[in-house]
């Protein structure tokens, strides 16, 4: 067969199969409508598979309890350092996510030519390694993602007792953690990220207002007296917070769990940047503010409400982001539910309930890692360099460049370099190689070593299993001399 002849084959199956991946995906988005149409209020409130939708979702997951420590990391790092960082990870994080919604689309369309069904079965990152890359790539990714996802719930029930204690601090962290863990355990009974409609809206609007209160709050207060923005000043400090914006723009871990829930995962491509542009409207003004404020106060206050003063629109952020956290918390174990299940074989079960009971023991322990570890602020920078500096940006560039490694992947591929790229291959290859070592040296290797210093002073200073972290002395007034009168 000639080349020529071989070429026009190709492009003849190539076109054939993409005919019919838009077929089942336009099969899959009238389903969707026909569920809306026949579930009236209850399925537009609970059942979503909209381009909106993971929007929301995206948007929402992206930011939660990390809005709370930028300002410690801005601290960390300055106020140059900071926006430059939080700019430079956020168009880093999009273009990952961009990869991996690729790749999931390539995947998608090499198992459904197969015949492959996924009427109930959720596909997952590890998957989408594995039947593109074969199974040591699953297992990487497998260990990677679910340790993160493991580490990124562990965070939000830590951040759940540190919020909460600035209303009520008769209990200790500790207490609190034992409380909102019990209470998070509760998400076992949402199916999938189809059921996040509503729960995606207001946590977006809860975060929106939160960060905002924390702006208009710090430039209300104005800066406290003899305030000081000493920073950068110690290497440790600087990478530290570098570590903690990484974290904050590696949120898309459930990336492909959000794309199989659309009922056109196709359209996702660009929804993450989309979402990260909203985000940045967040995350640059509120820690800016806070930072300008409060200058070097912020080293030793990981949390940005423990520095503003109370009042009834402090407890009503607090209060939104104690209810965004446990959206968030569910968000990032519902794909952990679902790794559980495919082990115990009960995830194309149907029973609510039973799946339910079968998900409690993934809650076990998360619960317990949270009271041993409850060192907010310092705990995003370590899972960060660890943790998601491979998840969501090493391993999806390295991924693309071995997937699309052969001229005829590249001809066939689904999806073809974006007109940002100039539709060329060699650009991608070159941002994808950037990206893994930047990350590697920068993401991994310095902010490895500057976050696992931070965090172990941290355990030496205030030990494992600590009762209440950062929480002020609570010392007994001193008896005056008209009192034994």
């Amino acid at each position: 067969m000639t080349p020529a002849k071989r070429s026009t084959e190709e492009a003849m199956v190539s076109s054939f199969n993409q005919t019919i991946q838009q077929e089942d995906y336009r099969e899959e988005e009238q389903r969707g409508e026909k569920d809306e149409s026949m579930g009236g209020f209850k399925s537009f409130l609970w059942h979503g598979g909209s381009v909106y939708d993971a929007w929301f979702s995206c948007a929402s997951n992206q930011v939660a309890q990390v809005l709370l420590t930028l300002p410690y990391s801005f601290s960390q790092l300055g106020m140059v350092s900071g926006i430059i960082f939080q700019i430079f990870y956020g168009i880093v994080g999009s273009w990952t996510a961009y990869l991996i919604s690729v790749l999931y689309i390539e995947y998608r369309g090499r198992k459904e030519k197969e015949n492959v069904s996924f009427k109930n079965h959720v596909i997952q990152w590890f998957e989408v390694l594995d039947g593109l890359l074969g199974p040591y790539w699953k297992a990487v990714g497998l260990a990677f993602n679910c340790t993160f996802l493991l580490f990124g719930t562990v965070i939000q029930l830590i951040a759940c007792a540190s919020n909460i204690y600035y209303i009520n601090d008769k209990l200790d962290k500790r207490t609190w953690t034992y409380i909102f863990g019990a209470c998070c355990a509760t998400t076992v009974f949402i199916p999938s990220f189809h059921n996040y409609r509503i729960w995606s809206f207001l946590g977006l609007g809860m975060t929106t207002y939160t960060a905002w209160y924390l702006t208009v709050a710090a430039l209300a207060h104005g800066q406290v007296e003899g305030v000081k923005h000493s920073a950068p000043t110690e290497l440790v400090l600087y990478f530290t917070g570098a570590t903690n914006i990484l974290y904050t723009f590696g949120g898309h871990a459930v990336t492909v769990e959000i794309m199989h829930a659309m009922w056109k995962p196709q359209k996702f491509k660009y929804i993450y940047l989309v979402a990260t542009l909203y985000v940045f409207t967040l995350t640059l003004p509120s820690a800016a503010a806070v930072y300008w404020a409060f200058g070097d106060q912020l080293l030793t206050h990981s949390n940005a409400f423990s520095l503003l003063p109370r009042s009834r629109w402090r407890d009503a952020g607090v209060i939104l982001m104690l209810i965004h956290q446990f959206i968030t918390f569910g968000f990032a174990c519902t794909p952990l539910y679902f790794v559980w299940e495919k082990v115990i074989g009960m995830h194309e079960t149907k029973s609510l309930f039973l799946r339910a009971i079968v998900r409690l023991p993934v809650v076990i322990p998360i619960w317990f890692l949270a009271i041993i570890f409850p060192f907010f602020g310092p705990i995003n920078s370590a899972v960060g360099a660890l943790l998601v500096s491979f998840t969501v940006y090493i391993i999806p560039s390295l991924a693309h460049m071995l997937t699309y490694r052969s001229s005829s992947a590249r001809h066939n591929a689904s999806e073809k370099p974006p007109v940002i790229v100039a539709r060329s291959w060699t650009v991608m290859y070159v941002i994808n190689t950037f990206i893994v070592v930047w990350v590697l040296v920068v993401g991994f290797g310095f902010g490895g070593w500057a976050s696992m210093t931070n965090f172990i002073k941290q355990v030496d200073t205030f030990g494992l299993f600590a009762k209440c972290y950062q929480c002020p002395s609570k010392t007994p007034p001193v008896p005056t001399a008209a009192a034994h009168r």
